[in-house]
């Protein structure tokens, strides 16, 4: 598998692991970060920082054990790489759960993340939520 590949195997891996370091390590200073419209957090975040605080840290507040469990990842060549999974989680407020289906779109260059898309059933998250 190429770099990209592993690079982005590597963030998932992180996150399985809670470690938010290791999510954030290979991410490039400017990386872009785009949250599907819809989404509770939709809208692009630009740099680690906004990243967390933007979308990070507002999934752990507001669910218990949110996981993004990517089922298949499809190294697209030139840096592309796309994640096809799921996201599962209760959330905190209603107590309600969810499984979710998700495609992730992964930019890399000269080793470092650059670009995430995100493509998911917002409604489906969202009934979670209320």
């Amino acid at each position: 598998m190429s770099e990209a590949y592993d690079i982005v195997e590597a963030h998932y891996a992180a996150s399985d692991r809670g470690d938010l370091d290791g999510m954030v390590e290979k991410f490039a200073e400017t990386v872009a970060w785009t949250e599907m419209a819809g989404f509770p957090y939709a809208g692009t975040y630009v740099g680690t920082d906004a990243i967390k605080a933007g979308v990070f840290g507002r999934l752990g507040a507001d669910w218990k054990g949110f996981r993004a469990d990517p089922d298949e990842l499809v190294d697209g060549g030139d840096g592309t790489v796309v994640a096809i999974g799921h996201y599962s989680g209760t959330h905190r407020a209603t107590g309600k759960g969810m499984r979710v289906r998700f495609v992730h779109v992964w930019r890399v260059e000269d080793g470092l993340i650059t670009g995430f898309e995100q493509f998911t059933d917002t409604h489906l998250v969202r009934e979670a939520m209320t």
